[in-house]
């Protein structure tokens, strides 16, 4: 059982001048009774006590409450963007912004109503907030590997610290198409913290290597398919333009009628 309310540490605070906004808009999303969940730097901070630096506010919605929070933000003033209608959307003000995330593009990690069961309470800015939980939390983080930001110690801290709030089974069914990546990640972790190991559930370790024991009994796949883009799209942009290899996801009609 999580242990509530969580707050960040007394001494972390965003720069002055973004103060303000950050608390307006926060206190107005509760107010909307529209239902938003903490993630990012600030939900980081509650569940670990860890310190550092943010530029904005990362919230996570259903897809159709992003919509009606845009809608309620115009409303009340405030200027409003669609980053991209696959995952992104911000309320602003200058160059101030709080990020409100639907979709994490590249894997198809979407926000729904389960992600709601269960949020733990906080307060940020005297406002009672839901975080996103530790499942979700890595569910959401696992998958940022870029060359420009890699999120595998905010996988790691949240394991270390809340390993036993995390929905072991619900995670390992929400990746079970890239139950690889979640192997890597525990690898990751064991191999970081050694004297922790026990953290990871035996049952979880069993499960995956029992996967890659079985999949290395198997013959080597056919078809030539880069799965680098879930990580990154423009990083891997090479094996697909100019290397053979085809898209994890996309035109599987075109790669059918080739056989």
């Amino acid at each position: 059982m999580i242990h509530l309310p969580l707050t960040p540490p007394e001494d972390f605070e965003p720069p002055n001048s973004s103060e303000d906004f950050y608390a307006e808009v926060i206190r107005l999303m509760a107010e909307s009774e529209i239902p938003f969940l903490l993630s990012g730097t600030y939900a980081l901070a509650c569940y670990t006590g860890i310190k550092r630096p943010t530029k904005d506010v990362d919230v996570f919605a259903k897809a159709g409450d992003a919509l009606r929070m845009l809608s309620f933000f115009k409303d009340k003033g405030f200027d409003v963007e669609i980053v991209d209608d696959r995952w992104l959307a911000r309320v602003t003000r200058g160059e101030q912004f709080v990020d409100i995330i639907t979709n994490m593009p590249t894997s198809a990690t979407h926000v729904t109503d389960e992600w709601f069961q269960d949020a733990p309470e906080a307060r940020l800015f005297d406002t009672k907030v839901h975080l996103v939980p530790p499942t979700q939390f890595v569910w959401s983080k696992i998958y940022v590997q870029d060359r420009y930001r890699y999120d595998g110690a905010d996988v790691a801290h949240m394991i270390l610290k809340r390993s036993e709030d995390i929905d072991w089974t619900q995670l390992i069914s929400s990746m079970e198409l890239h139950w690889e990546v979640l192997l890597v990640a525990v690898l990751n972790f064991r191999f970081i913290y050694p004297s922790e190991r026990h953290l990871i559930p035996r049952w979880v370790m069993d499960e995956l290597l029992e996967r890659l024991h079985a999949q290395l009994a198997m013959p080597s796949a056919g078809k030539k398919v880069c799965r680098g883009r879930i990580f990154s799209p423009r990083d891997y942009q090479i094996d697909i333009g100019e290397w053979g290899f085809s898209e994890a996801v996309g035109n599987l009609e075109e790669d059918y009628a080739k056989h």
